[in-house]
């Protein structure tokens, strides 16, 4: 069967469209001009972009500005998309030019085109209702985007929050199971002082726990919104009834208490709160890498390494060398942290190359941002189910490490003096005698208190070996 096209027009000339295509020939010539990452836009942001549509529809219809029966048939648009309907329509590709003028028209189009069906038109009778004067009725492009890239990073933020509190649960249970077992601390890779296994931990959950807070905080500058400023702050063709009612009807469909910017200016043409979130993003990816190169580490082995923890099995780790078990949680973790990181520097450059009273390169701010939100939230998600739950101490390495370190010798500073501790940890190592053993024979202290000093437990607790 032959298909079959339909023909539209716009100011730069015509196009033939496949008869099924709900999108139109601005969404085509998006589409012809952007192949840039092969990637679509991000549906949530779609689904934010299309609460949008249906809020100003809903508003335009209440007061009077917009004929009832074509908002109600944009209204049911709305909803038909929102229930994940017409998906393959939003062909966009997630990077373009023009401030993302290219995902509002594929939504308006989209929602037009739906709509005259409803009415009993056919698709591209834009006469019955037109992507830009009835969907895009008392919008811009500058104020739709930026509202959309908000509450979009809000929903994402929630799926991410509630992993990290699980992610937190999970490493706070394993300080708790391990907090009798002794193990040596090292800094710059060489030992330290005694601590105890459940104290390194707790030290992870302290720095999640500490990453989600400052996620959550900057997400009240992300319900602060420019919509109603339309091209650059002035409201231009938005009238008042509409001005003053959109945030308020916004809030009520998203469920987010929105608030319009004091300073719509500034609100269409700073995006310094998107930087501060991917930052917030990056400082989590460095404390998640931090902790899995720290697992790694511990548990690396596990016979040859330090092999203090012990890793769940997930999968073979060698096509050639029998039995290997590599740690490939905490690696696809790092990886995910390198690729968020990545992600700042681009949101960074893009939101201080903005210009004058508008920045053009949101949609790549948001392609980057989405990504770090998405790839995060499944790197926390396999950390905690794949990884953290199953950890398992190995206690006698644990101990066999503390017994042989020299560590210990530090806490004997303030009774002996640095200079003579550094003499008994060098005739430690050399020898191999017990640092015990040397301070006992010099008569450098008495038995009772040097036991007392050197009690590894005691050691693990600020200011208890001194009491």
């Amino acid at each position: 069967m032959e298909k079959e096209f339909r023909t539209e027009s716009d100011s730069v000339g015509e196009l033939a469209l496949d008869s099924d295509a709900y999108y139109g020939i601005q969404t085509l010539r998006a589409k012809e001009n952007f192949e840039i990452t092969g990637t679509k836009l991000n549906f949530p942001f779609i689904r934010n972009i299309v609460l949008i549509k249906k809020a100003a529809a809903t508003v335009n219809k209440a007061y009077g500005l917009l004929d009832g029966e074509k908002a109600d048939a944009i209204i049911a648009a709305c909803d038909e998309v929102l229930h994940r309907k017409h998906k393959r329509d939003f062909i966009v590709d997630a990077v373009q030019g023009g401030a993302g003028t290219s995902a509002n028209m594929n939504v308006n189009e989209v929602i037009a085109n739906i709509a005259i069906e409803r009415l009993g038109g056919k698709k591209g009778d834009y006469a019955l209702i037109s992507p830009n004067d009835h969907v895009n009725m008392e919008q811009s492009t500058n104020d739709v985007i930026p509202t959309a890239g908000k509450l979009t990073v809000l929903a994402l933020a929630k799926e991410l929050c509630a992993e990290l509190t699980r992610l937190d649960a999970a490493l706070l249970k394993k300080a708790e199971e391990f907090d009798g077992i002794l193990k040596m601390g090292r800094t710059q890779l060489q030992d330290a002082v005694p601590m105890r296994l459940g104290q390194a931990f707790h030290a992870f959950a302290t720095s999640i726990s500490r990453s989600k807070d400052r996620i959550e905080k900057l997400l009240s500058e992300m319900r602060t919104i420019n919509l109603g400023a339309t091209a650059i702050g002035t409201a231009i063709t938005a009238r008042e009834a509409y001005f003053t009612h959109i945030t308020e009807e916004l809030s009520q469909l998203s469920g987010e208490k929105l608030q319009r910017a004091e300073d719509l200016f500034d609100g269409t043409q700073n995006v310094d709160g998107f930087a501060a979130v991917s930052g917030a993003l990056k400082a989590l990816a460095v404390n998640l890498s931090k902790m899995s190169s720290d697992l790694r580490l511990m548990s690396s082995g596990p016979r040859t390494g330090l092999g203090e923890i012990i890793l769940p099995a997930k999968q073979n780790g060698s096509s050639i060398m029998p039995g290997k078990i590599n740690p490939v949680i905490p690696e696809v973790v790092n990886q995910v942290a390198f690729l968020v990181i990545g992600h700042d520097v681009t949101v960074t450059m893009a939101a201080e190359a903005g210009q004058l009273e508008l920045n053009a390169f949101e949609p790549v701010i948001f392609y980057q941002l989405f990504e770090s939100f998405r790839a995060l939230t499944g790197a926390v998600r396999t950390l905690s189910d794949n990884c953290i739950v199953g950890i398992a101490a190995n206690r006698e390495r644990c101990a066999e490490w503390v017994n042989r370190s020299v560590g210990i010798v530090t806490a004997l500073n303030p009774y002996i003096g640095y200079l003579k501790a550094a003499e008994i940890a060098k005739e430690s190592l050399k020898t191999g005698e017990p640092i015990r053993s040397i301070v006992l024979r010099e008569g450098l202290m008495d038995e009772k208190k040097l036991d007392e000093v050197l009690d590894p437990l005691l050691l693990t607790e600020p200011f208890r070996h001194r009491q």
